[in-house]
């Protein structure tokens, strides 16, 4: 007992000292090393075969730390430094709690936020493995961040993978498509069945070769707004791609390959734009250079020529202030979005669906547009000041939701609020403020009520998991922005703390980035290449009850349901959309 009172005594000390030792500022002030008596038993017995669960990469020196640690007897936590094995910190564990989402298993919480001293450690609690050397620094996720952004130009079409910037993922050039093949959904007067175009470049949309305009849009413009809300991150950094010479920051040259694919999509003798430029199906486990498919232009949309438009005038404002190396660029821009926008009031509900056309690639259907008009038209009246356009986003009236392809009514708002203060009145700035702020409030919610510290519920749990967690904390420090919330800012950190680890599958879901990371991705260039590891920087989809593939998972448990294997293309297959607001989400997070 007397010796138990005196560990207490010695636990509560270190971390009033460790209280009283942290800063706010972004360097935090160096803190001396505590050592703390260690346990009577230095080699405790393991009890449980669950493993610690926390951010494998680790942790920004201010940021909210938390654990989740398997519900052993044991009460108290301590941080080893990893170069020494030094106890630098002792925390209490919480009580126990579950999570109904991951199996009802007991677990707590080992909250060691108040330490702030940079360098390498490890969780130890009795009873438990270790946990997984993590990092505490300022620059800690610099690297996966810059992987995430690179993951894009491995996904380019119509080019050569050099050995120079592609090291042992070189590859020979793939997909020319120089001869694309209007399809019999695609025909018009002037440009009839068969005929064939050029449409090269862009990104492959995800595991497959296919490039799709709908999703290109959202992943587009999420990285575009990542430059455009954080230029002195993104201008001196370097990702290591042919562009990187020039004076253009890379994120923009490696945006610019995309979009010179999407000007190829829209038709020049009316405006409308093609839905997506595939094969009739999926290809096999191949390489790009090995398929020999014909590839279409597959019909145009209503919602995908309002999300160019969207994305064009997004990028003519951008690239206006670049004109060295894309002379002339802003101007296409804005005539193709202002050119996309007249085909779409004059088509308001050209829903695209492939049932009975012969095509079975991604469809990416969308059955409610409003959210698309308001989109295009908000980012056209902060191009061009026109006052129909700001009429156009009112009258559509659409409510705030979480960036996702189907529902960019967020993409417009954030967009006014970043960008068109001064062109909004009062009363207007006040309404598209109140609408993202009240969606993040309830975001807020989820997450403060989760025994896991992510703000998801069991509905949120879809194809492309991960990417709603990202797309939830990217709306959460758009929030920050307007009303510096430190819980704003501590539920985003969360959700990175989630996709890197601090969840019930003990994955960490970004290729190469963590301690257990996906091997086996649904993605062919991965699949199909010699190379063991997959592309690194890429995230998978994530968790999912819905099995669609068939394959034999785990768990059918919403937080359980995954599977690192190729057959398991609804949890482990890449996306474009997926990686940008992993993107977004270490820029802000870098800079806020």
């Amino acid at each position: 007992m007397q010796k138990n009172i005196v560990k207490l005594i010695c636990a509560c000390f270190v971390v009033s000292l460790q209280l009283a030792c942290s800063s706010s500022s972004v360097e935090p002030s160096p803190q001396p090393i505590v050592v703390v008596q260690p346990p009577v038993d230095d080699t405790p017995s393991i009890t449980t075969s669950e493993l610690i669960k926390l951010n494998q990469l680790g942790y920004f020196p201010t940021a909210t730390k938390i654990a989740i640690v398997p519900a052993v007897d044991a009460s108290v936590f301590e941080l080893r430094d990893s170069s020494n094995s030094e106890i630098v910190y002792t925390g209490n564990l919480s009580s126990s709690m579950t999570w109904t989402l991951a199996d009802d298993k007991q677990f707590k919480h080992a909250d060691f936020s108040d330490f702030n001293r940079t360098g390498e450690y490890q969780l130890v609690v009795s009873g438990v493995e270790d946990s997984v050397s993590f990092t505490i620094a300022n620059d800690v996720y610099d690297n996966v961040h810059d992987a995430a952004l690179k993951a894009y130009y491995f996904n380019r079409a119509s080019t050569e993978l050099t050995q120079e910037f592609a090291g042992d993922y070189q590859r020979p050039l793939g997909h020319v498509d120089d001869r694309v093949e209007i399809h019999s959904t695609a025909a018009s007067p002037l440009r009839p069945a068969g005929n064939t175009y050029p449409s090269p470049k862009g990104w492959y949309d995800a595991g497959d070769f296919g490039k799709y305009i709908v999703n290109s849009g959202i992943s587009s413009y999420t990285l575009l707004a990542a430059f455009e809300h954080f230029p002195n991150f993104y201008n001196p950094r370097l990702i290591d791609i042919p562009e990187s010479s020039n004076s253009t920051p890379d994120i923009l040259d490696e945006i610019m390959w995309n979009l010179e694919w999407m000007l190829t999509m829209q038709d020049p003798n009316d405006g409308g734009v093609y839905h997506k430029l595939t094969t009739l199906d999926f290809s096999g486990e191949q390489m790009p250079h090995e398929t020999n498919e014909q590839r279409y232009f597959i019909q145009k949309s209503t919602a995908a020529t309002l999300d160019f438009a969207a994305v064009m005038a997004t990028a003519s404002r951008i690239y206006a202030d670049f004109t060295l190396d894309y002379p002339g660029k802003a101007d296409d821009f804005r005539q193709a979005a202002i050119s996309a926008w007249q085909w779409a009031q004059d088509n308001q509900d050209i829903i695209y669906s492939q049932d009975g056309n012969g095509v079975s690639t991604g469809e990416y259907g969308d059955t409610e547009l409003n959210d698309e008009f308001a989109w295009a038209a908000a980012e056209l009246f902060i191009l061009t000041s026109s006052e129909s356009y700001k009429d156009e986003f009112f009258s559509r009236n659409v409510s705030f939701d979480d960036p996702a392809w189907p529902n960019v009514s967020s993409l417009a708002y954030i967009s006014l609020l970043n960008n068109a203060q001064n062109l909004l009145t009062d009363s207007e700035l006040q309404f598209v403020q109140d609408n993202l702020i009240s969606s993040a409030e309830e975001t807020l919610s989820t997450y403060t009520q989760s025994p896991y510290k992510v703000a998801m519920r069991r509905s949120d749990f879809v194809w492309g998991s991960n990417a709603v967690v990202l797309n939830r904390a990217w709306v959460m420090l758009e929030a920050y922005k307007i009303n510096a919330n430190n819980e704003f800012l501590t539920a985003a950190h969360g959700a990175l703390d989630y996709v890197l680890g601090r969840n019930p599958t003990d994955f960490s879901f970004i290729t190469g980035y963590g301690n257990k990371t996906p091997i086996d991705i649904h993605h062919r260039q991965s699949r199909a290449d010699s190379i063991d590891a997959p592309i690194p920087g890429f995230i998978v989809g994530g968790p999912q009850p819905g099995q669609q593939d068939g394959c034999s998972y785990p768990s059918s448990q919403p937080a359980l349901s995954y599977l690192d294997d190729w057959c398991s293309y609804s949890t482990n297959e890449i996306a474009i959309n997926w990686n940008a607001p992993l993107v977004y989400v270490i820029a802000a997070l870098s800079n806020l």
